[in-house]
C-alpha cells in the first residue's frame, strides 16, 4: 500500500513559524520521526519511508499555498496513489488553537490551499488532518492572522501537539482514517 502525506504551507523564510505553515511543521516532524530527510523534486520537497510494509511519500509543495493542488496531483500520479490514501495536513481557523481533527472528506472552507487541492483533483473525497490555529483576529484580518508568526503561547501549544499529529498520521497509514479519528479526535 502506498500513501501520500501532504503538509500544506508556503516556502521561504518569511513564512517559517507562521500559523499557515503548520502543515510543513507536521511534515517535518513526520520525516524526523521516520529518520528521513527532504530532497527538492518536482513541485515539492519530498521524503519517502516505509512503515510496516507501507510506502509513505511526504511532500511539502513548493508551489505556494494557493497552487498546492498541482503538487498533490503530480505526486499522486507519479507514485500511483489512490485518492483515499492521501492525507492533507493543514491549518484551520475554525478549530481552537492546538486542536487536531481528522476527517475522511469535506469542503475547503476559506482555506485556499485546501480549495486548490479540491479543485485540481475534482473531488473533496480525501482524508485531511486539520490543525487548529484559532480565529483570534479582527474581522477582515484573516490573511494577516494566518500569515502571522506564532506567539510564545501558541508556539508552546503547537509544538506540544505536533507529536500527536505524527501519531495520527501513522495510525491513518497503518489502520485507516476511521481508526485514526476514533483514537485521536477530540483528545
Amino acid at each position: 500500500m502506498k500513501y501520500l502525506i501532504t503538509g500544506l504551507g508556503n516556502i521561504g523564510d518569511e513564512y517559517a513559524n507562521t500559523r499557515h505553515n503548520i502543515g510543513f511543521v507536521v511534515a517535518d516532524a513526520l520525516a524526523q520521526d521516520a529518520k528521513v530527510s527532504f530532497d527538492s523534486d518536482r513541485l515539492a520537497s519530498v521524503a519517502k519511508f516505509r512503515l510496516k510494509g507501507h510506502q509513505v511519500t511526504i511532500i511539502k509543495p513548493t508551489t505556494y499555498m494557493n497552487l498546492s493542488g498541482k503538487a498533490v496531483r503530480y505526486w499522486m500520479q507519479q507514485e500511483n496513489i489512490p485518492v483515499e490514501n492521501i492525507l492533507i495536513v493543514t491549518d484551520d481557523v475554525d478549530l481552537p488553537p492546538g486542536s487536531l481533527r481528522m476527517r475522511p472528506k469535506g469542503s475547503g472552507g476559506s482555506h485556499n490551499g485546501m480549495n486548490s487541492v479540491i479543485e485540481v483533483l475534482g473531488s473533496n473525497e480525501f482524508p485531511r488532518l486539520r490543525f487548529g490555529i484559532g480565529s483570534n483576529y479582527p474581522r477582515g484580518m484573516q490573511i494577516d492572522y494566518v500569515l502571522g508568526r506564532w506567539t510564545k503561547e501558541e508556539e508552546k501549544l503547537f509544538i506540544d501537539r505536533v507529536p500527536m499529529a505524527v501519531e495520527m498520521i501513522k495510525t491513518f497509514v497503518l489502520s485507516g482514517v476511521a481508526n485514526a479519528m476514533n483514537s485521536y479526535n477530540n483528545k
